[in-house]
């Protein structure tokens, strides 16, 4: 089995700050996760100036501060993935970014980015969706908002393009924050699965680190969470994110649960072998019986430790006589 891909989703978390960034890169190695994820848009392709925030972005930032103004001011620029870059590369950890318009398919593309990660906005967009199947990388899609048959046509569109099967990783996931428990529907992650025959992760918005601990044990190949220095910060993310404690905490449970899933084959561990002896149980007289007296069901009982004949062979000791004489307690052998 594969170990967990885990990704701390920095996103916008970094407030076009870039040490705040170099901070979340910091935290996301410390804690051990496998990579840490940016975005990468160009606010003028990316929305109109009139579009309008959804709501978890009108509570988190200021309410009259249009769509395009706050991501204005978290765009990163080719000098500051440079410098990620080369942070991520100096701390051990892989550096994603989400590209959201061509322009910055391009970007990551030239930064040589071998995996991509496509947002569950983008799973309709059929130039962007046609670009990143023809770049031969891998390829992670969010699947939040969608319906199956959405999957389905993004699917065939990155396979036409040129995608490969073993290229591609579904995420589940539900495009609210924080997600209600109620929407986050872990099965459906198994539908894709099953419906697509392709590797699956989980996409994080819920609150805590319960569910994609949950996902593991479901299959998840991947994990994705955002994290923050801080919930309190201002910024349309920093709420439903996870700060640098509880993501060591996630990042552990999850390595734990991938040692306790094994491999599936129900056999004495190593660890309890020494047990059996001690916790399972032998034949033994339950009172004085002598040479060549017939065992029976009066004369046997059962009991620890199991170093005598296998309770399992009860009925085949039953009738037979005593190979020699037996005090009560004593294992009875042949």
């Amino acid at each position: 089995m594969q170990p967990v891909f885990i990704i701390a989703e920095a996103g916008v978390n970094h407030n076009g700050d870039l040490e705040l960034a170099k901070q979340l890169i910091d935290v996301a190695a410390k804690a051990g996760a496998d990579a840490v994820k940016f975005q990468t848009f160009k606010a003028k392709s990316l929305v109109s100036l009139d579009a309008p925030k959804a709501a978890y972005q009108m509570q988190t930032t200021a309410a009259d501060e249009s769509q395009f103004t706050m991501i204005k001011k978290l765009e990163l620029d080719l000098d500051i993935h440079h410098v990620l870059l080369a942070h991520c590369h100096d701390r051990g950890i892989q550096f994603l970014s989400s590209p959201f318009d061509l322009e910055s398919v391009d970007l990551l593309f030239g930064l040589g980015m071998e995996t991509f990660k496509i947002p569950s906005g983008e799973i309709t967009n059929l130039p962007y969706l046609r670009k990143i199947g023809g770049l031969n990388k891998k390829v992670i899609l969010s699947t939040g908002m969608s319906t199956l048959a959405e999957v389905e046509a993004a699917i065939q569109i990155l396979y036409a393009a040129g995608l490969k099967k073993e290229q591609l990783t579904l995420l589940h996931c539900n495009t609210e924050y924080p997600t209600p428990m109620v929407d986050v529907n872990l099965h459906a992650m198994q539908t894709l699965a099953d419906s697509f025959d392709i590797k699956v992760g989980y996409s994080d918005h819920t609150l805590g680190i319960e569910i994609p601990i949950a996902a593991v044990a479901l299959g998840a190949t991947v994990i994705e969470k955002h994290i923050t220095l801080d919930n309190n910060l201002p910024g349309p993310d920093h709420l439903a994110s996870l700060e640098p404690q509880e993501l060591v905490a996630m990042v552990k449970a999850i390595r734990n649960l991938e040692q306790a899933l094994g491999d599936g084959i129900k056999q004495p561990t190593p660890s309890e072998e020494k047990n059996r002896p001690i916790a399972r149980k032998s034949i033994v007289a339950c009172r004085q019986i002598k040479q060549g007296e017939l065992l029976t069901d009066d004369n046997l009982t059962v009991k620890r430790p199991a170093t005598g004949i296998s309770p399992m062979k009860w009925d085949r000791l039953i009738g037979t006589p005593a190979s020699k004489d037996f005090q009560a307690d004593e294992v009875i052998c042949r």
